[in-house]
């Protein structure tokens, strides 16, 4: 077994994957974190941490120049073996150094089928995967073709931004054209296509060389594009395992997987099964752990951390030794989040067995619960839900997005 210590330089414009750092620092690996200097005083896992470099400004903000200029000083003195981005933002920063540096990993081409939503929608037409109907905003013909004959209602989406950020939701022409003329110059930044309503969907993957070790199949109980533009308690709940939805979704899931060419490390796809004709329909993807506490809630479901185990995958890679899964479980977890107008909000109410984690997040209000029955962790997210709306929900409004990718 090779036991030699590795070096890994770990990209993160976000306060998140303290798993990760600390079980690949005892896998015995030098362990490196860059992250924004706005993150300074965040309770970093600093003992499992060689040491950690600050960028000024976040995501948007960064100079890539720099942070290149920085990586190259320290690979002077230190062998870099793998470059490591925690979140979405930061693909694009880990892709633009391993090309510049020569680091094996994803490059830039791969990098954007996992954040740019047009080249998701384009990569996944190309390889015969069901997408909504969408058209780039490059071109004024092309716009209008996809307005005179795909139904509306549709929606307006920035191609790099997370999650449900930044979407414009329109119905009819003359508003599309409002849209796009006040956009100006930023238009390429933005797609447009159909909103297909149903019920969305999250599939939970860890992969290495290519083929898919372990996935979860989980179900908004109300969606992400809900939550952003109409305020609510987001919820989230893993589906029956081997049920028709589950298996149609992991073989839609095995598709994106292979045909974007994602070859190691965690991933995060979204589907949507339509209203009208029940069938599934790709959303999105990422490559990397999927966000509010959904790690937490895979792992009280299925006994997998998707964060430790995406750093065992990584040490096992550059130490060319065999990865093997941890024992899985088949229990049910679901999550009920939101945000709280208490700091610090009392949860003690909340007092039922199968709650199983409270959400440590400042003017949060959020619980992970878990069963073995499906139909008890449903019966909880519903009463705890109602129960959230009236004593701490509250509601900000959704930022405008300014700095798009």
């Amino acid at each position: 077994m090779n036991k030699t210590p590795k070096t890994f330089v770990c990209i993160s414009n976000f306060f998140k994957g303290a798993d990760f750092l600390i079980n690949l620092k005892k896998l015995g690996n030098k362990v490196y974190l860059v992250t924004s200097e706005k993150l300074r005083d965040k309770a970093w896992p600093v003992e499992f941490i060689d040491d950690i470099f600050f960028m000024e400004g976040q995501d948007t903000d960064w100079n890539l120049e720099h942070l290149l200029l920085g990586v190259s000083n320290f690979m002077r003195n230190n062998q870099i073996d793998a470059i490591v981005a925690l979140d979405d933002f930061d693909v694009e920063k880990a892709t633009y150094l391993r090309e510049n540096l020569r680091i094996d990993g994803m490059g830039q081409t791969t990098g954007r089928y996992f954040r740019d939503k047009l080249a998701m929608r384009m990569r996944a037409k190309s390889c015969g995967i069901s997408n909504p109907n969408f058209c780039s905003l490059f071109n004024d013909h092309d716009i209008n073709t996809f307005a005179d004959t795909i139904a509306a209602p549709w929606v307006l989406k920035p191609r790099s931004e997370a999650s449900a950020s930044g979407i414009i939701k329109v119905h009819d022409k003359e508003s599309l054209w409002m849209h796009i003329n006040e956009m100006g110059n930023n238009r390429f930044k933005y797609l447009v296509e159909q909103f297909r309503p149903g019920s969305v969907y999250h599939c939970d993957s860890l992969i290495k060389d290519g083929k898919i070790l372990f996935s979860i199949t989980s179900k908004y109980l109300a969606t992400p594009m809900e939550i952003s533009q109409g305020g609510g308690i987001f919820r989230s709940a893993n589906i029956p395992y081997d049920s028709d939805d589950d298996k149609a979704i992991k073989k839609v899931n095995e598709q994106v997987i292979k045909g974007f060419g994602l070859k190691h490390g965690a991933a995060h796809t979204e589907f949507i099964k339509c209203a009208d004709d029940g069938k599934i329909y790709f959303l999105e993807t990422s490559s990397r752990v999927g966000g509010a506490h959904l790690a937490e809630m895979v792992a009280f479901a299925s006994g997998v951390n998707l964060w430790a185990e995406w750093a065992a995958i990584e040490n096992s890679l550059v130490k060319e030794i065999e990865y093997k899964l941890p024992k899985i479980k088949k229990a049910y977890a679901g999550i009920v989040l939101t945000l709280s107008k208490f700091q610090h909000p009392d949860l003690s109410s909340f007092a039922d067995p199968e709650v199983c984690f409270k959400v440590p997040l400042d003017y949060h209000a959020g619980l992970i619960v878990q069963s073995d029955k499906n139909e008890r962790v449903l019966e909880l997210l519903d009463d705890y839900a109602d129960r959230l709306v009236k004593d701490f929900a509250t509601v900000v409004p959704q930022a405008e997005v300014k700095n798009l990718h």
